[in-house]
Formats: structure tokens, sequence, C-alpha cells
């Protein structure tokens, strides 16, 4: 059988009939537009520019690019053959099982991980009007609120996730309208003043090499974007779906990422910067909204919020295809009346409530474990999204190609090249490199898992023959 003839599946109408299309259009076009929108944005950035200095908006440029051509990869076999599974389907139709197997349960653990951290940033932001009210009290309740909404259906993930990220959408327009008007000498008593951007050293005070090593502390700051392809299975139309979601992806990084922190930087002295504090903040106040303190506060609960909401649900759809395949508990396919797989949300639940028991009885021990175990998965994911492209994009028939990665293959090794790269660049960085072991470790665990599921199956095949 020649590559040609080993074409991609037709998209699988029975998954679309056990979980049911309860999500809109505007549901998915909202969660591609805010599922990238994170707590990482609005006070992560503040070390990044501190690291690089005013010349950071390139490190969110040349990671944002990075992350579109990843994008536009997994659209063009997310358009061709729709699915829950999304990249596991495909990992696994290029690589063989043992990357199905690998790339869901990896990215499952990621999530899982990801919705106890979020529920600990979460409850720790709630106490700063809350401050009576014990963490764990707090985290657990955050925890309960988007385990009912993901259980009540999908149509409630979509809407609580549409009003999320649509808050995120509006507080970062708001910044861009308010900051550029700022910047350009449009503000009352301001002129204009791009000082900031050459100021103690220029754009690149730490050297131009600063730009790649902000990108990999950047690079997991924007993770999500490939959410909208996992929920598009959950649409009356997928392909059309992922389509859209696909080809707005630069102009959402464009608009949000790269124009937001070039506006921080322009604003705020780059070595100016509180550690831990939000640049946004400072960037208000320093237009002189003295009420920016609470207001982005409120913001960014409201990211955590749908980082948590989103992270329950596509841990719970990794663990239904699981069961699917016979990878993980039949059980765990099990589906309430409105169509959710309840065993599988409260599954990732559980390991979500483990995480923030952790992160209250052993915060520097087993939660830093957990968290540094999982840090570089994402990166894992995005090559094996890589790798799949390069591998079927010969199998995909014309027809079923609504999106096309550009210049194939060079593209596409391009982008595996760099993400190798980044791979290598955290072996390098001090405060990385326990990320990326640690992560590696977890592969490797899986990997094992395995490889011991192979075995134990060949060995109960044959004392049943």
């Amino acid at each position: 059988m020649t590559v040609q003839d080993r074409r991609l599946p037709s998209p699988p109408e029975h998954r679309a009939a056990r979980l049911r299309p309860g999500l809109r259009h505007r549901h998915l076009g909202m969660i591609a537009l805010g599922g990238m929108i994170g707590a990482g944005l609005f006070v992560g950035s503040g070390s990044v520019i501190r690291q690089v200095g005013p010349g950071a908006f390139l490190s969110y440029a040349a990671t944002g690019l990075l992350i579109i051509l990843v994008m536009r990869m997994l659209g063009e076999m997310a358009t061709a053959a729709p699915s829950t599974g999304s990249f596991v389907s495909y990992a696994r139709e290029a690589l063989g099982d043992w990357a199905g197997f690998a790339t869901a349960w990896l990215y499952w653990y990621f999530w899982v991980i990801v919705v106890g951290f979020e529920a600990v940033a979460g409850a720790g932001l709630l106490q700063v009007w809350l401050p009576e009210v014990p963490l764990w009290t707090l985290s657990l309740g955050l925890m309960l609120l988007m385990t009912a909404t993901n259980l009540t259906s999908v149509g409630a993930y979509g809407e609580f996730e549409y009003w999320f990220a649509g808050i995120k959408v509006l507080a970062i327009l708001a910044f861009l309208v308010l900051g550029g008007s700022f910047a350009l000498g449009l503000w009352p008593g301001h002129p204009m003043d791009f000082s900031n951007l050459s100021r103690g050293g220029g754009l690149f005070p730490n050297g131009v090499g600063a730009i790649f090593s902000g990108v990999v502390v950047v690079v997991f700051s924007m993770v999500g974007a490939e959410i909208a392809t996992v929920a598009a299975a959950e649409t009356p139309d997928p392909a059309k779906a992922v389509a859209r979601a696909t080809r707005t992806v630069a102009l959402r990084i464009i608009i949000f990422y790269v124009g937001s922190i070039l506006l921080l930087a322009i604003i705020l002295p780059w070595d100016g910067l509180a550690p831990g504090g939000s640049p946004f903040v400072a960037a208000f106040e320093r237009m002189g909204f003295g009420w920016a303190g609470d207001a982005t506060n409120a913001v960014v609960l409201t990211a955590v919020l749908s980082c948590l909401n989103s992270g329950l649900y596509t841990a719970s759809r990794m663990l239904f295809v699981l069961g699917e395949r016979g990878e993980a508990p039949s059980a765990l396919m099990r589906l309430n009346r409105s169509g959710v797989p309840v065993s599988a949300i409260l599954v990732s639940t559980a390991f979500g409530y483990l995480a923030v028991v952790a992160a209250y009885l052993s915060p520097d021990a087993v939660f830093l474990f957990l968290l540094n175990s999982s840090g570089a998965v994402i990166l894992l994911v995005y090559l094996a999204i890589a790798v799949s492209q390069l591998i079927l994009r010969p199998r995909i028939p014309p027809g079923r190609a609504v999106v096309r990665m550009w210049l194939y293959p060079y593209l596409t090794l391009a982008t595996i090249a760099a993400m190798l790269g980044i791979l290598a660049a955290m072996a390098f960085q001090p405060e990385t490199r326990s990320q990326l072991m640690l992560s590696l470790l977890s592969a490797a665990f899986v990997l094992g898992a395995y490889g011991l599921r192979r075995r134990l199956g060949a060995r109960t095949a044959s004392a049943v023959s």
C-alpha cells in the first residue's frame, strides 16, 4: 500500500452522535478568541519585559508565529477529519497507537495539573476581597462551581466560556484603546512619548539573544489555542468551525499579545516594573485610573476561571477518547442525559482536588513537583501535532483540505526545529531545566505504561487462544 492510498479516515460520525453538538458557533468563536488570553498575559508579562527589555513584544511575536504555524497544521488535519480527540487521533494515525496513547495521557495530565493550579491561583485572587476565608475553602468552591458547569451540559460550558472570554477580550480592547491614546499623545496633559523604548539600553538592554530566552517563558502563556479544535467536534459543523478559528489566530495574537506588550513597553519603563505585579495595573495607574488594581484583579480572576473551566472540559474529552479506544476504563465513556461524559469529568476533577490538597499540604515539594513535571508537556504535544501533519499531509484527499499549511514541508520542518530548539534552551536555563527533565520523565512513564499494557494484552490474548 502506498502512502497515497493510506488516507485519513472519514470524519467519525459516531462520536458526534455520542457527544451531542451542543456548542454554537458563537461559543466556539469566543473560545477561540479568548482561549489564549490567560493570567500569564495579565501578570506574567511583567517578568518577560524585565527579562528581555522593551523589545519583549518581539518575543511574543516570535512565539505567536510558532503558535500560528502549529494551529495552521492542526487546522489542516482537523478540517479534513474532525474528531473529539483532535490531535490525539492524528498522532495515532501518523505515528501509531503509542503516539495516540502518550499524547492523550500527557495532555490530560497537563490540564488536570493546570486545573489544580488555577483553582489555587483563583482562591489567592479571591482572598484580596475575602481575606478571612481559608485558601483551600475558596479553591474547593471554585472547583465545585466549574465541575457543576461542565456536568450540566456542553452548552453550559460554552456559555460560561463565552462570557469569561468576552470579559477578557473587552479588558484587552479597553487597554489597547486607552493605552494607545496615552502613547500617541491623545491623552489630556500627556504628549506623545516613546522614550521608554530607548532608555536604559534601548530595545534589548540584555542583548538580542534575550528575545529567544523570552520565548521559552512566553510559549507557556499562549497555551489554549488548540482547545477550539477539540471543542469543534461538538458543534453542528466542525470543519467550518475549525477553519474559522484557525484563520483568525494570527489576528488574535497580533492584537491581544503583541499589541498590548508593545503598549506596556511604551507606557512603562522596563526596569521599573515590580516583581510579581501586573504591568497592566501599573499602566492603568500611570494613566490615572486609581481603581485599576481591583478591576484588573477581577479580570485576572475571570481569566483563571476560564482556564479552569476549559481545563476540565478538555481533560474530560481526552479521557472519553481514551475510554473509547480501550486505553482507559470504559466507564469513562458514561454519559448523562445531557450527553456529557460525567465519569470523565469527575475523575479529572478528582485529580484537580488532589493538586489543591498538595498545594495546601506540601506547596514547595509535592505541588512544585507536579507543576514542573507537566511544564514542558504542552511543547511535546505541539511537537506531536507538527510531526503528525508532516506525515499525514500526503494522505489528505484534496477535496477535504479546507485549510492548508503554508510552504509544506519547509515551514513544518522549521516549526519542528524551533520547538526542538526551545526544548534545548530549557535544558540550559536553570529556571526551566527541572521542568524539562521532569516532563521528559512524565513522558517516559506514560510510554512505559503503554509498553506494559501491550505486554499484558499480548499475554492475555495468548492465554485465551
